[in-house]
């Protein structure tokens, strides 16, 4: 039973603690092949906290 602003919150600091995790690698190694499928992961993960924040509550 969360409200919206919770899903978006946690949305958030879900996305902002991936692009962290992913970030050092990316900066340190500079690999195209490895930062494209980083960016793939994370174009996906951005999908899903849309769908996640625009779908009505089922109760």
């Amino acid at each position: 039973m969360q409200s919206r602003f919770a899903r978006i919150v946690m949305g958030l600091i879900a996305i902002g603690m991936a692009i962290a995790f992913f970030l050092p690698p990316v900066l340190k190694l500079k690999e195209p092949a490895m930062i494209i499928v980083i960016l793939i992961g994370v174009a996906a993960m951005v999908y899903s906290f849309i769908e996640v924040v625009r779908a009505k509550d089922e109760e």
